[in-house]
């Protein structure tokens, strides 16, 4: 036998078993030397192959789950629900579907979505107000605990696939960098796949997003890049490529695009479409909804419009140039929901192309909380000015009118269109107390299990059912213990009975709301609500409201759809009963005790507790605010130590947070340091130094003295080059709450927007070698 037939046979024999060819052999050499016997069970034909461990099987039939939820959309906002902005495919939805007019939020986003996503009390699951305003009472600690896992674990422990697309807003502010933990991020959370942003909103041009735990950087300077359309493209993809792997599994996708939170954006030519559709003003508007909405029968035939309050202005009180910047602040607005609804549509017309629409359910949720009012009653044209109490400068904003809805602005509208979009109802986000905060439109589409389709279900509904109504449909069951953990019951009630019973009687008798120290309680068509005490742009107010001086009122909104007629006078004893039970559930829920945004937050988490000196070196991006450097209401030294190489001339970015609608940068432009602050808008201080970097080593540093230690106070800026004072300058205006929403911390380079026209994101890494850059905090 040659040689190579040998090899081969022996080869032959390994990869068929041959264990029974060679042992013997081998045992009787192993003995004769000593060794020990090979037991009985290290030989493959004595023992019998056991069964591959199983992966978990959806039930048989089970749907895809595509659950959306919009941002800050009020009631009336859509056609589907009366309004005047034409949303075709959520009305497509509404004809064959299940559509819903007594469907609750919570009054801002973070808890909606808490309770959207675990079927469980807002506060209950520790989300009793946003993400970025947690306090160390109970309800209120923006932690969400292992024993409320969400649903989308739930379903991928039986067998399906998850994804989540958007806007997150709940993971702890302290816990969104990229050291963690990521427990409470998407996916810790029962996501497989994440592509979103973590703040309560991002800029739609330059997003701040995150694929999976690691943060990505939109195309750079790209003119036809928006978000919207990114998030649709990617969902679509993503629910082709499960399909294409494992036809076999149900999908279950959250596309949670952030829409029409500020900044209102959409393309230049979706902003052309409503250039004077809204020329009428408010008041007429808010009339025109209403009566469309009695027309298609979408509120009840008796409900009343409730008036303008009294802090806001009739629109035909206003000048002209007035009334033409808030006109096109509210076009801004329509254009981003219309827009939205296209590329959502985009995502509904794939299913039905590759043959899933039929058996998906689609749950459309129109808004986390009615229309935002917290661009007070003048709007904005950027967020920050708003967040650190600058008012802005209306002949700033009238010269720069056609940037509104575009990448120069982060629009956000006057408060009366907020009041305009939520029609018929009081109020707006953030007042939990009246309907004007908490109703969102809702359709279901599901296919083949909806009776009287296109007909309207009044049950009233809390954002808490829709988990278990996902469950439900899916077969499911909630578990009592998942992955080691007992469980807490689920607060929310499967409203899957209305698909089939359109009128029958709602199975939720009783809900507590609470958000912002505003109070409300419904039982059994009845509503106590507290007046709200303060406007959703008087932060400082907010903190002053004496619970024992609230005025509450009294609705029978089983007969009074829109709360128009307060029976707190005529009925004390009724309203004193409904005060009782909002204790009773309020304890029980978690939301005692009220308290402003202030109480308790002192000594919040933070990876910069106790720190004043801070060392980073160039590539470390996109470090969020928490976990950056504290400079507002302090004075500080950055100093950079930096080569600058023997060729060509130095630019580029050395240390940078915020953008361009806030923030600070110190850079290098045609060999020259510069120190740029922009507090917002107007508001802008340059300090730039003359002298050119030499090759060599340097080090350079910039002194930020505050005139006093206090939020918001001036400073004097100093650029000191290897100890020499090189430029000086003031800045008169600072931070007094947050440098960016969305925007983070970056050495070396920019990656989201650029904090001026200095310099592109594409074209700012720094040329030379950053050694360190050291912040010291005095």
């Amino acid at each position: 036998m040659s040689n190579f037939t040998s090899k081969r046979r022996i080869g032959l024999a390994c990869l068929l078993g041959g264990t029974a060819l060679l042992a013997g052999p081998v045992m009787a050499q192993d003995a004769a030397n000593g060794a020990a016997a090979i037991p009985a069970q290290a030989i493959v034909g004595n023992v019998k192959p056991i069964a591959w461990p199983q992966e978990p099987q959806a039930p048989r039939g089970a749907p895809n789950i595509l659950l959306i939820m919009t941002d800050d959309t009020g009631f009336g906002s859509t056609a589907t629900f009366g309004g005047l902005i034409p949303t075709p495919n959520l009305d497509a939805l509404a004809r064959k579907g299940a559509r819903y007019n007594a469907f609750n939020t919570t009054a801002l986003c973070s808890p909606t979505r808490a309770s959207l996503l675990t079927g469980r009390e807002p506060h209950s699951v520790g989300m009793g107000n946003v993400s970025n305003l947690p306090t160390a009472y109970d309800g209120y600690t923006s932690v969400i605990q292992s024993d409320t896992g969400m649903v989308a674990q739930t379903l991928a422990d039986n067998g399906y696939v998850t994804a989540a697309f958007g806007k997150w807003h709940l993971t702890p502010e302290w816990e969104q960098s990229s050291s963690g933990p990521f427990t409470r991020w998407p996916t810790g959370q029962g996501f497989s796949y994440f592509y979103g942003f973590h703040g309560g909103d991002t800029d739609q041009f330059a997003p701040a997003l995150f694929e999976n735990t690691l943060p990505i950087a939109p195309p750079a300077d790209d003119p036809t890049y928006i978000l919207d359309n990114d998030l649709s493209q990617r969902a679509i993809r993503w629910i082709r490529q499960q399909h294409d792997q494992a036809p076999q599994k149900p999908f279950f996708l959250y596309l949670a695009p952030g829409t029409a939170h500020s900044p209102h954006s959409a393309p230049r030519e979706w902003l052309m479409k409503f250039r004077g559709k809204f020329d009428q003003g408010w008041d007429v508007v808010r009339e025109q909804i209403f009566a469309q909405q009695k027309k298609a029968g979408i509120i009840p035939k008796d409900a009343k419009l409730t008036p303008r309050p009294d802090f806001m202005p009739a629109w035909n009180s206003l000048p002209a140039d007035r009334k033409l910047v808030y006109s096109r602040l509210m076009e801004a607005y329509a254009a981003a929901v219309a827009y939205n609804d296209h590329e959502v549509g985009k995502v509904i017309e794939s299913l039905k192309e590759n043959g899933q629409y039929d058996n998906t359910m689609i749950v459309f949720i129109q808004g986390d909380n009615g229309s935002s009012a917290e661009g007070g009653l003048n709007g904005n044209f950027t967020e920050e000015a708003f967040v650190n109490q600058y008012p802005e400068d209306f002949e700033y904003v009238k010269q720069h009118i056609d940037d509104i809805g575009g990448p120069r602005a982060h629009n956000h509208y006057p408060a009366m269109w907020a009041w305009a979009m939520n029609a018929p109802f009081q109020y707006y986000k953030q007042a939990a107390s009246h309907f004007g905060g908490v109703r969102n439109g809702m359709v279901v589409s599901w296919p083949g299990h909806i009776n009287a389709p296109g007909q309207i279900r009044n049950q009233f509904l809390y954002v808490t059912d829709v988990a278990p109504t996902i469950l439900d449909a899916a077969g499911i069951k909630q578990p009592e213990v998942q992955h080691g953990v007992t469980q807490r019951p689920l607060d929310g009630i499967s409203f899957a009975y209305s698909f089939s019973q359109p009128t029958a009687a709602s199975r939720r008798h009783t809900q507590v709301f609470e958000m912002m120290q505003n109070l409300g309680i419904y039982h059994d068509g009845w509503m106590a609500s507290t007046k709200p005490a303060a406007a959703p742009w008087d932060i400082t107010k907010a903190q002053k409201i004496d619970l024992t001086k609230r005025t509450w009122e009294l609705y029978q909104v089983s007969k009074d759809y829109s709360q128009s007629r307060d029976l707190a006078a005529a009925q004390p004893a009724k309203l004193k009963e409904m005060q009782a039970l909002f204790f009773a559930e309020a304890e029980k829920a978690k939301v005692l005790p009220i308290h402003g945004i202030a109480d308790g937050a002192q000594g919040r988490p933070t990876l910069t507790e106790g720190r004043t000196s801070f060392t980073y070196h160039a590539g470390l991006t996109r470090v969020p605010e928490n976990t950056a450097p504290h400079i507002i209401g302090r004075s500080f030294d950055i100093t950079a130590h930096m080569d600058i190489p023997q060729q060509g001339i130095t630019k580029g970015v050395i240390v940078t947070q915020g953008g361009r609608f806030g923030g600070y940068a110190l850079y290098v432009k045609d060999g020259k340091p510069v120190f740029h602050y922009n507090m917002t808008n107007a508001l802008q201080y340059r300090i730039a130094s003359e002298t050119t970097l030499t090759p060599g080593q340097h080090s350079l540093v910039t002194r930020f003295a505050m005139d006093k230690p206090e939020r918001g106070s001036a400073a004097t800026v100093t650029l000191l080059l290897d100890g020499r004072e090189i430029a000086t300058g003031r800045v008169e205006h600072t931070h007094r709450a947050w440098i960016s929403n969305s925007e983070g911390f970056d050495v070396g380079e920019d990656t989201l927007t650029p904090i001026n026209d200095d310099y592109r994101i594409s074209g700012s890494r720094f040329t030379g070698t950053l050694e360190s850059v050291r912040f010291d905090l005095k």
